[in-house]
């Protein structure tokens, strides 16, 4: 909601599948058609990094913010490289709940809780963009949330995002 709500309705914003999927899918506005880049439900986690970095060459005057899971973000963390080699401005935002949050809410749905696989560890995420020259920031609690979205939209190249979700247990 932040993120639409600064950038007006604007910006070009990408998923992949997931909980962020529909967050995302939810809360945004859009004023231009071929602003929702989503790989549906039949799409795979992972989609969502590579996606925003064709959006961007696509629609190089446009915004392009890829909303990511921690667990899709590692399945394509080498795109990172790609946007160091090539320049391109997309914005990340990870989502970061320490689970794979999808499977983890069938589990509890359909499997009676029966969890298995869903935990997940991550790297430091800020530190791994900056390896690659892209800066970035972690927040962890929702009062800095704006500051930071402004922050990354204002930035000029590419920039990280990650957002603490509650852990639910």
């Amino acid at each position: 909601r932040n993120i639409n709500e600064i950038t007006e309705g604007n910006a070009i914003m990408v998923t992949d599948v997931g909980q962020h999927q529909m967050v995302t899918c939810r809360y945004a506005k859009f004023n231009e058609s071929r602003s929702n880049v989503t790989s549906g439900g039949l799409g795979t986690m992972g989609f969502g990094l590579p996606a925003a970095i064709g959006a961007k060459f696509g629609a190089q005057e446009r915004t392009v913010i890829s909303v990511i899971g921690d667990g899709g973000f590692q399945m394509t963390l080498q795109e990172l490289g790609t946007i160091m080699q090539t320049g391109v401005d997309v914005k990340i935002v990870i989502l970061n709940n320490q689970f794979l949050g999808m499977v983890r809410q069938w589990q509890d749905l359909f499997m009676d809780k029966r969890y298995s696989f869903v935990d997940i560890q991550s790297p430091d995420y800020i530190m791994l963009a900056k390896s690659y020259g892209i800066d970035g920031k972690k927040v962890a609690h929702r009062k800095d949330l704006v500051d930071a979205v402004k922050t990354m939209l204002t930035h000029q190249g590419s920039y990280l995002l990650e957002v603490m979700v509650g852990k639910e247990n």
